[in-house]
């Protein structure tokens, strides 16, 4: 049965918003959702890939503000997260064995659902660990995505260098030993108070996120386990050989945070610079999740976005990239 999209007074769904699911060949099902453009011409699709807890609720204004510059807006709750069916025992246990079950996904649900009712062209836009999902995918989509924009991308956890090698010996062990549906990293989930918060400096963009998880908690997930730490760690390392690198066609805008806690601003600047095709942009002053931080750092990413994706409003950057 689909889980009806939850909304707030301050989180509303956006308008002609359809909620389906499907059914992934493994017998999991995936929840989507597909919100047309609200004003025209219109321009393609762009598909958005939440990072890690997240939901499609929590990308309600992002989907508007996309629609309004003419595209269809698609986008679903990863298996193990949001209405998505859930992997373990508890349902709260952040779990996944690989992240290409994460892109094999993202593959059925284009088959299925994207190229049969919606437009192309089509755009990524991910997010963390979606971000991290979608360069996975990238040699594979080189000839369905005309272009992606990543932001803040999972590519390294900040910390110390003893700090991570530890976290990835614990979790290597713990996965090794039959323990690897064990929390590795927090625990059941909890609303953190705004200032204890690491991912945004917008206190009312927070608290509207935290009531929607108040009205529909079952959306949430807790902390990551042994498992999808080490999954992540494997997905990190496969994108970042050289060879696989060679092979991800697709051009890239990729922006930073620059007060990122999260994830490791410096590595994402290293990856960009790899890349035969992609453009960095470090937004300075936000924190990880850049969609639902303050409007002086949301605009920056629109501006960045209206320049890179084509019929938004210039094309200076997408010049850039031909040259």
């Amino acid at each position: 049965m689909i889980r009806p999209l939850a909304e707030t007074v301050s989180n509303p769904i956006p308008p002609g918003t359809r909620v389906d699911s499907l059914i992934l060949t493994d017998g999991n099902e995936l929840r989507f959702a597909i919100t047309p453009a609200s004003t025209h011409p219109a321009r393609g699709t762009v598909i958005i890939l939440h990072g890690r807890n997240e939901c499609i609720e929590k990308y309600f204004e992002t989907i508007c503000d996309i629609a309004a510059r003419g595209f269809t807006v698609a986008t679903f709750d990863w298996r193990g997260q949001g209405a998505s069916s859930r992997l373990l025992r508890n349902p709260a246990k952040d779990f996944v064995k690989s992240f290409d079950d994460y892109a094999a996904d993202l593959e059925q649900l284009f088959e299925a659902v994207l190229l049969p009712d919606c437009r192309a062209p089509y755009y990524i836009l991910a997010h963390s660990a979606g971000a991290l999902t979608a360069l996975l995918a990238a040699p594979a989509l080189s000839n369905r995505i005309r272009r992606m924009v990543l932001l803040a991308p999972l590519l390294d956890i900040t910390g110390t260098r003893a700090r991570k090698m530890a976290a990835r010996f614990a979790a290597n062990t713990l996965r090794s030993t039959g323990l690897g549906k064990t929390y590795m990293l927090g625990g059941p989930f909890a609303i953190k108070p705004f200032a204890a918060n690491e991912v945004t400096s917008d206190a009312p963009r927070y608290s509207r996120n935290c009531e929607i998880l108040q009205q529909a908690p079952e959306l949430a997930i807790g902390g990551p386990t042994a498992s999808w730490i080490v999954a992540a760690a494997a997905a990190i390392k496969k994108v970042s050989r050289p060879d696989f690198i060679e092979t991800i066609r697709i051009p890239m805008l990729i922006i930073a945070a620059g007060m990122d806690s999260v994830v490791s601003t410096p590595a994402i600047e290293r990856y960009a610079l790899q890349l035969r095709n992609a453009t960095l942009l470090t937004v300075d002053g936000a924190k990880h999740e850049i969609l639902q931080e303050k409007n002086f750092y949301r605009e920056q990413f629109f501006a960045a976005f209206d320049a890179f994706i084509p019929g938004t409003g210039g094309e200076a950057l997408e010049m850039e990239l031909s040259d």
